[in-house]
Parts: C-alpha cells; structure tokens; sequence
C-alpha cells in the first residue's frame, strides 16, 4: 500500500500520525508513505529522524491580521497545488489527514485528484478544519466516541481511540535514574505541551518552589522556549528543570502524579500509562477542546482538572502532597485507571483503511 499521511504544528498530531505509519510499516512489507509537513514547524526534525521519507511544504495558520492573513492564504492557494502535483507524482492508494493546519491543503488536494482519504480527529470536538474536510472524505476515525455527534450526519465517523495509546503500550518504561533522578522517591512530572506554556509556566513556578522541602522529586519539562528563564532560577535538589524529552510517554509509566495540558494525545498518553494526573486545559485552543478532553476524564473519576484561572500554587501544592500521601482520592484514581480499557488505536485504523483502500 502506498500512503501520504500529513499533520502537523504539535506532538498532539505528530505522534499519532507515525504511530498509524509504524502499524503499517509492521503489518505491510510493501507499505510505502510519504509525510507532508509544514516547512518551520517540529515535523520538519522529527519526522527525518525515524527516516521516514518528508515533503515540506510553506504553509501558516490564519493569524488575525488581515495584512499577513493575505500572504497567507496566497501560501495555502500555492500549498494545495503543490499538494495536487505531489498526489499525482506518488500515485497513493490513501491520503490520511491527522490534524494541524498542514492537512487542509493535502486533503483538499486528494479530493481534487479523486483519490480516497480518511481523518483522525484527536479531540472531543472537532476543530473548523476537520469539519470542513469531513465533507466528501471516505471516513473520519474519532478518538472519543461521542465526537461523532460534532459532524454532519452524512459523514461517516468511526470511533477508533487515539494511536498515542498504542505508542505507550509498545514503550519500554523509562528509568528514572536515567534522567538524574532517585529510584526510591516519588515522582511528579509536570509538561506543558510540546510547545511549552509562558502562562502556566508562570503560575508553577511557586509550586516548584514550595515542593522543594519535600521528599518527592519533580521533574518539569519547560517547554523549549521557556527553558532559558527557568534554568536561571536557583531550585532545590528535588526539582529538575529540562526544555523538551522525547519520547515523554515513555517516562509516563515511571511517574507517581503527572501535572499536564490537556491535549488528546497527552490525555490517551496518560491513560495508557494508568498514572493518575491533574489536567490544567489551555483556555488558549481552538472550541475550548481541551476544557472538553480534560471533562471527559474527570466526569469517570479519570483524572483531576484544574481551570488556569482557578490555578493557585499553594492548593496545587496541597494537593500533590495529598494525592502523594496515598490518600482515599489517590486510590480511586488508580483503580478507575486500571479498569479502563482502550482501543488498539493503530490497528483499528490499520484494519479500517485496509477496507476503505481494498472496497473498490
């Protein structure tokens, strides 16, 4: 089978898409893929390093400004022509859109050229692009299972999970001596997203500095852009500071508490690990997505969520000690975590694209 896959922007939508890759490199030993990405964003080095075959492509999200939203819609015409040429060059049997604004021109370009195409959505609800793209595709793959509700009735969605689960199973733990870290102490670990948050960053900082007299250990992943202000701040032993991990899920099934964004991959990451975590969702997305992901959980007793604008660093820091002492909370999280079962994300979509590809 010969494939194009494109996402983009953030892990949230890379780590999917070569998760579903790495299912049919697995499965098909004559799978062939091409990944269209943008040309600045963390595709661009990631996805070269698992020696995936790459075509970069100049393309920016809307920006607000009218004067830059004209250069970039002028890309966007640009970028869906070059995606029709590159379409009509590699000849693939499927076009797959696994989100970040990268997949508009693409899908748009498989639809142009009559070529089948599916998307998978990660979030509970589903942004403008996908629902735009929904129309006219073979099929839309829903991490959620009520995302479903969010599409037209005439589009046809199949509840597959998130492959960023499948990616943990297959995950060998991380050690946490490793990193510099104690094996015999608890550990939190607290991320930011792939891209870091100045605002969250911010308001965490005093909770970094409170949990310093503790015994646990806390390992903060700052995002890159903000690891230069706080690698400057004078922390106690117990608190690490480093700007980017990778392979952050595999340091998932090491953890004792995670304190995170609520991105979909980073939720089904979360969830495959069985960690129990409190969720700060960015007030900062597109529909409030990750309001709605980080519901999604605390509505089962799944995690804990936290607003931004109710984030104080001295309840945070009472709740941690707390949730650390083992407490009846604490327990109950593990148990509904360890009952949870989840979809094998990649080979739901693995087995479905297979029929889409082969329904002639």
């Amino acid at each position: 089978m010969k494939m194009i896959i494109a996402a983009g922007g953030t892990g949230g939508h890379i780590y999917p898409a070569l998760a579903i890759i790495k299912k049919f490199q697995e499965c098909d030993k004559n799978f062939e893929v091409l990944y269209i990405g943008t040309h600045n964003r963390m595709e661009n080095k990631i996805v070269p390093s698992y020696n995936i075959p790459y075509r970069a492509i100049k393309i920016y999200g809307l920006s607000k400004n009218v004067f830059k939203d004209v250069h970039n819609v002028s890309l966007l015409i640009k970028a869906y022509h070059e995606c029709v040429k590159i379409i009509r060059d590699f000849k693939p049997d499927i076009v797959v859109g696994v989100g970040g604004y990268v997949t508009l021109p693409v899908i748009m370009g498989a639809k142009k050229e009559k070529v089948k195409c599916v998307i998978h959505e990660q979030n509970s609800i589903p942004g403008k692009t996908n629902k735009f793209l929904s129309q006219g595709v073979n099929a839309v793959f829903t991490s959620f299972q009520d995302s479903s509700k969010y599409f037209a009735e005439n589009v046809k969605c199949i509840y597959t999970g998130n492959p960023s689960s499948s990616n943990v199973n297959n995950l060998k733990p991380i050690k946490k001596e490793s990193l510099g870290l104690s094996k015999d102490k608890k550990l939190v670990l607290v991320t930011s997203g792939s891209l870091g948050s100045s605002a969250l960053n911010a308001k965490l900082k005093e909770f970094l500095e409170l949990s310093g007299k503790e015994d646990y250990e806390v390992l903060f992943i700052t995002g890159n852009s903000n690891y230069e202000e706080f690698k400057q701040n004078k922390f106690a032993k117990n608190i690490k500071i480093l700007p980017y991990l990778d392979n952050l899920a595999a340091l998932f099934k090491s953890c004792d508490l995670i304190i995170s964004r609520a991105g979909a991959g980073t939720i089904f990451e979360i969830l495959s690990s069985k960690c129990p975590s409190i969720l700060i969702p960015s007030p900062n997305v597109a529909n409030n997505h990750q309001y709605y992901n980080a519901k999604d959980l605390k509505d089962r007793n799944l995690a804990i969520m936290i607003l931004e604008n109710d984030l104080d660093s001295q309840k945070l820091y009472k709740k941690v000690k707390s949730l650390l002492s083992n407490d009846q909370e604490y327990q109950e999280l593990v148990h509904n975590l360890k009952k949870e079962k989840l979809i094998d994300a990649s080979e739901k979509i693995y087995e479905e694209i297979k029929e889409i590809v082969n329904n002639v």
